[in-house]
């Protein structure tokens, strides 16, 4: 079951929560179990998540949010589209549903958004899992270089078939076809009267990004207490040296990796990407469990 739930963000902005399970788990002792918020990169949505939330919820209350600007999720017009708005956003939809003590699971601009959460509200946040997003600088060049790309799409594409194959094959930054890459796109598309068209603004995707690229984030890293798993597909954008020395910088750093995996490593490679971080939060279980305090009989 997967189901809606209505979120107000930061300036009032209406934000769409997914529930992918029943309504929430009950602890032994009463009281809300914590809950895993998955949070998308930039042009996502919260159901490009969809088969990570079907196994976590098994044993956990899995919530995606559609972050500002993407999905569901309201796209104001002028913002804002900061990084102080998304964490903001991260924050209230917490408290909001309930998740605390949270495990945050973040893939590209939404793992940034974790740790930069992390970091401001440690009290909120149980564990981290960093998907494939770098923690240095990317500078001027590459946002140009997103400015060029958006320019060369080729919208309204005429049918999702169409979308699929761009962004699968022809576009200019597909080293060899990826039919996922093309799924992943085709997600983010619908039907207008002219043809398919993204869900998304390109415009406030540039300002989202701007907002991120020419700053490092090693600062904000080094706050964060709780464990973290830093992931990295072995194609992805996260080299692995930077990704180890994320690790070193973490107080409680873990390291994974998943083979025959690009940026989008829990979309296109969905049972490395489990094998990955099961495990962790698996071990986490433990550790929780090991903390509690005997119940008296």
């Amino acid at each position: 079951m997967v189901r809606r739930i209505d979120v107000t963000g930061t300036d009032g902005v209406r934000l769409a929560a997914w529930e992918f399970a029943d309504p929430p788990k009950e602890r032994p002792e009463g009281g809300r179990a914590g809950g895993v918020l998955l949070l998308h990169g930039l042009m996502g949505r919260a159901s490009h998540w969809a088969s990570t939330a079907r196994w976590l919820a098994e044993r956990h209350r899995a919530v995606g949010l559609d972050q500002r600007g993407h999905g569901r999720s309201e796209k104001p017009a002028e913002g804002p589209y900061t990084r102080e708005a998304y964490v903001a956003d991260a924050e209230t939809a917490i408290e909001q549903l309930g998740l605390a003590p949270v495990t945050l699971v973040g893939h590209s601009m939404g793992a940034l958004t974790a740790w930069q959460l992390a970091a401001k509200r440690p009290d909120l946040v149980r564990a981290l899992v960093i998907c494939d997003m770098r923690a240095s600088a990317l500078g001027a060049a590459s946002q140009r270089e997103w400015e060029d790309w958006f320019r060369s799409w080729p919208v309204p594409f005429a049918t999702l078939s169409d979308v699929r194959k761009w962004f699968g094959e022809d576009d200019p930054w597909v080293e060899r076809p990826n039919p996922a890459r093309g799924e992943f796109f085709a997600e983010v598309m619908a039907e207008r009267a002219d043809g398919w068209r993204p869900v998304f603004s390109r415009r406030q995707m540039l300002t989202s990004r701007a907002t991120w690229v020419h700053d490092a984030h090693w600062e904000e890293l080094a706050q964060v207490r709780c464990p973290t798993l830093v992931l990295r597909g072995l194609d992805g954008e996260l080299g692995r040296a930077e990704a180890q020395e994320m690790v070193r910088v973490l107080p409680r750093g873990q390291y994974a990796e998943v083979a025959d995996a690009g940026h989008l490593v829990h979309y296109d490679q969905p049972e490395g990407w489990r094998a990955a971080v099961e495990p962790f939060l698996e071990q986490l279980a433990e550790d929780t469990e090991d903390d509690r305090e005997p119940v008296a009989p």
